[in-house]
């Protein structure tokens, strides 16, 4: 039993999607759009109004009449992906004439990455077997150069930059899906073959090899953010702290730290009194996600005197021994020692940290402190914060 208040809101949430359904059944026949374009709106704002009436009226089961018509109802929250392929396969079946695919899959592509299908090979593929076969395949050179059907066209080549925007690779299924709809000289299957060439050079470029999917943790993105910086020098440890270890530490978070040898001799080197900066933060990208990081930078030193070069050829300056002239004799020099990897011109770098990036401030201050335990000459200079 509905109380009477529960029924006077049940009544005006009804009457409100009728008029909306009605007003907009009036405005999407203006702009010709498919009836199922309509009703999958107009089902939209009605399930918007099932959620504002469970929200007023906690714990109790408040249902109008009006339900969405899906066969499982809980698909489109717990499996999107599902719910999604549900909606093309049947648009796929139902349909006699097959009408207002394009509108379809152009309405899929700007919702993939809510539905987090946006790096799945399968959904792409079901989209572009939309397209209807046979009827669009052209009949001679004229109909293929001048793009035969232009709005389907577009429209799977459009799938298939999307694809190579966010990194999927098309297979030998796809390329059968776009020649049975296309044929074999179509834009689309030339796009296919653009990408089958170039996407795999792209894919193995990259000397710093990262997981198709990328985990969402922060340690183990900002681990992997440092490990990628630190290639430059094998001889480089990662080390993970701990900012209770350090006394009077004002946050409890740990911080991923990468140093190496030479670094450690670099900083051991620096007369008391230099300072030293910790800069930042500055970002790093692992495919779609990005990770802040730090570094600990001393002033540039400056680099050794370059050797005078003699011109062997030179044939100006000969001296004769029956003139009475001879050679000069060569003064030794010293051999300069040869810069590290880690002496940049614009200055030294020392060490490389991410952390959680809460409290950064506290969290430098944690990080300074335990690297005077590998590195004492710390304590003897002065360190300036420059956080951007």
């Amino acid at each position: 039993m509905m109380l009477k208040e529960e029924f006077t809101l049940w009544k005006v949430a009804t009457k409100s999607c009728m008029q909306q359904y009605y007003c907009r059944s009036l405005f999407l026949q203006r702009k010709r759009l498919p009836f199922s374009v309509q009703i999958h709106n107009t089902l939209s704002a009605i399930e918007r109004y099932h959620i504002l009436l469970s929200d007023m009226f906690p714990g109790r089961n408040v249902r109008t009449k009006l339900v969405f018509p899906c066969k499982d109802t809980s698909a489109r929250m717990t499996n999107p992906k599902r719910h999604l392929l549900q909606h093309a396969r049947s648009l796929k079946k139902k349909s006699k004439h097959l009408r207002g695919h394009v509108e379809f899959i152009y309405a899929a592509l700007r919702h993939v990455e809510e539905f987090g299908v946006q790096k799945d090979l399968e959904t792409y593929k079901e989209l572009l077997d939309l397209m209807p076969k046979g009827k669009m395949i052209p009949q001679n050179i004229f109909q293929a150069e001048f793009m035969h059907y232009p709005k389907q066209q577009q429209c799977a080549i459009d799938v298939l930059e999307q694809m190579e925007t966010n990194g999927v690779m098309p297979d030998t299924e796809m390329e059968m899906i776009l020649m049975n709809s296309f044929g074999k000289y179509s834009h689309p299957v030339r796009k296919y073959g653009r990408m089958m060439y170039w996407m795999p050079k792209f894919k193995n470029a990259s000397p710093w090899s990262l997981p198709d999917v990328v985990s969402n943790d922060a340690f183990d993105l900002a681990k992997m953010a440092v490990t990628r910086m630190c290639t430059v020098d094998s001889t480089s440890k990662i080390t993970t702290y701990d900012t209770k270890d350090v006394e009077d530490a004002v946050d409890d978070t740990w911080i991923i730290s990468g140093q190496s040898v030479i670094q450690q001799e670099l900083l051991e080197k620096l007369p008391h009194g230099d300072p030293i900066k910790v800069e930042g933060p500055f970002r790093i990208f692992l495919r779609d996600k990005s990770v802040g990081y730090f570094i600990l930078r001393a002033e540039a030193r400056p680099p050794p005197v370059p050797q005078k070069k003699e011109d062997k050829d030179d044939v100006g300056s000969i001296k004769f021994w029956f003139t009475g002239e001879f050679e000069e004799e060569v003064e030794e020099t010293t051999v300069a020692a040869p810069q590290s990897i880690h002496e940049q011109e614009d200055g030294v770098i020392s060490c490389h940290m991410c952390n959680r990036y809460i409290k950064p401030r506290s969290s430098l201050l944690s990080w300074i402190r335990l690297l005077e335990a590998t590195n004492p000459n710390i304590s003897n200079l002065p360190v300036l914060f420059t956080q951007g």
